[in-house]
């Protein structure tokens, strides 16, 4: 019985940890506030992205606020690697990075270690 009661539990446990990495997780995408003529979206860093993407319209600056909560190393920086852009966050509690919004498109983001990532969609 003892026996039986373990496999059972070692399977549920198998179930939960190849859900937990490879299952479909949706997150709502997090769109932008207009403020005068500039729109901005505040991303949580804390244990990754929160919302880990964001949504801004095309023809209006753009900026993404990434307000820092979490003193993990791999989340210090956040790097657009399609914009050239490696902020170290660790310098102030929010850190605002310039998204160009003259053309459609996504801009990928990630810690420095490439382990959480997230994107800004221009839309």
């Amino acid at each position: 019985m003892g026996q039986m009661l373990a496999l059972i539990i070692g399977i549920i446990l198998i179930i939960a940890i190849l859900w937990w990495f490879f299952g479909k997780h949706t997150e709502q995408a997090g769109d932008a506030s207009v403020n005068g003529h500039v729109q901005e979206a505040t991303v949580v860093v804390k244990g990754g992205y929160s919302p880990s993407t964001v949504v801004l319209k095309k023809g209006m600056p753009g900026k993404v606020n990434f307000d820092m909560k979490d003193a993990t190393a791999c989340l210090s920086h956040v790097v657009f690697s399609k914009l050239g852009v490696d902020e170290d966050l660790t310098k102030q509690p929010v850190t605002t990075v310039d998204i160009p919004t003259d053309k459609s498109g996504e801009y990928d983001f990630a810690c420095g270690m490439d382990m959480f990532q997230g994107k800004v969609i221009v839309k």
